[in-house]
């Protein structure tokens, strides 16, 4: 991309530079001795929820709180990397009382953010910049800037369709892919160096169809097997996924076991780093489905990743979201997430429109160079 000026980033704080929902957790447990004690995953949504959460709110009035606030490990060295990428401002919502204590500990832990770039007050939606990093959902939504990004926490599981990413690796990734979103892609897929082609679109779209007849078509690529915490009898008919109990998929995402996550309708889904790393040793093109999240996790932790985005005509995609066999909550979230979605087109290595599947799937054997029964 051809730009006269540099990138421009708003970033947050809370939970996103600082530690405060853990933080406050601690607190709280230390204070109230909850048994057992209170976790992060209690805290699912943002707000008071009527649950015994909602003690970590009291904190939230103490101006020790905000003076004591630690630095997430990594955060100076992730904003330091970011400056030198983009120009970066701070917007935080914070009580009137305490922006003076915020101020003299952002300008302190972050030199490399100038006085004059820091913001204050609930109402991110009127920050002019090209990017909002934010771990709440409903400033990511309201935001104006061009590119709105989420920090995946356990308060925005929720979220659906925007821009999201799970770490600061991810983050600066997307923020290389913007910054790269006019370069044209020429390169094609070589069986001498294998490589990952994701299939991005929002629900109904019919990426996993398309997938499931590139399979088909030829046997250079194999699937990749996500996992999920969704309803095993849900997933007789869908080879993509694993099923695994909740609290052991948290456990494989805390492990690093699985690389990339995300939630959607109440249920985890990731994929396992060793089983992409198995495909390509077997010396295949790995094949997959993911939301631009997943995407973006794939290019942190490997090179040649291709992503395509899927359009289809919008009444075919909203009638087939409708005909789901899931919840109508389910069903509005998709529906929802439809035109949020359509700007991760932009940021897509290829798109693909079709009116049918067979015109979908030539177009993506075009686009990687490779014959139809290869």
């Amino acid at each position: 991309m051809n730009r006269r000026f540099r990138l421009s980033t708003a970033l947050d704080i809370d939970d996103l530079l600082m530690e405060c929902i853990p933080y406050a957790i601690a607190l709280a447990n230390e204070k109230y001795r909850f048994d057992p004690p209170l976790t992060i995953y209690e805290v699912n949504r943002w707000g008071k929820l009527g649950t015994r959460a909602d003690a970590i709110f009291e904190f939230f009035q103490d101006p020790d709180f905000y003076r004591n606030q630690s630095v997430i490990p990594g955060a100076r060295e992730f904003v330091g990397k970011l400056s030198e990428m983009t120009e970066v401002f701070v917007s935080t919502s914070i009580p009137p009382e305490f922006m003076g204590i915020r101020a003299q500990r952002i300008l302190s832990e972050f030199p490399e953010i100038p006085p004059d770039h820091i913001y204050m007050g609930s109402r991110k939606d009127k920050i002019n910049v090209d990017i909002l990093f934010d771990d709440g959902m409903h400033n990511v939504f309201q935001s104006n800037a061009a590119y709105p990004i989420l920090m995946r926490r356990p308060w925005n599981q929720d979220a659906t369709g925007m821009l999201a990413v799970n770490n600061y690796d991810e983050f600066l990734k997307l923020v290389e892919v913007i910054a790269d979103s006019y370069r044209l892609r020429t390169e094609p897929l070589n069986l001498e160096n294998p490589s990952i082609v994701v299939l991005v679109g929002p629900s109904g779209s019919g990426k996993t169809t398309i997938a499931k007849r590139v399979l088909e078509k030829t046997d250079r690529f194999e699937k990749l097997v996500s996992y999920t915490t969704n309803d095993p009898t849900s997933l007789q008919k869908n080879q993509w996924y694993n099923y695994v109990p909740l609290e052991e998929f948290r456990q494989m995402c805390e492990s690093g076991e699985i690389f990339e996550s995300t939630m959607y309708a109440g249920h985890g889904y990731g994929s396992k780093k060793a089983d992409v790393e198995a495909i390509l040793r077997r010396h295949k093109h790995v094949l997959t489905t993911m939301d631009i999240c997943g995407a973006m996790a794939l290019k942190t932790n490997f090179r040649n990743v291709i992503t395509i985005y899927i359009q289809r005509d919008k009444r075919k995609l909203l009638a087939s979201i409708l005909r789901k066999n899931s919840s109508i909550e389910d069903k509005v979230n998709r529906l929802i997430a439809v035109d949020t979605e359509k700007q991760n087109e932009e940021i897509c290595d290829y798109s693909v429109r079709f009116d049918t599947y067979d015109q979908a799937v030539a177009q993506i054997c075009e686009i990687l160079k490779i014959p139809a029964n290869a």
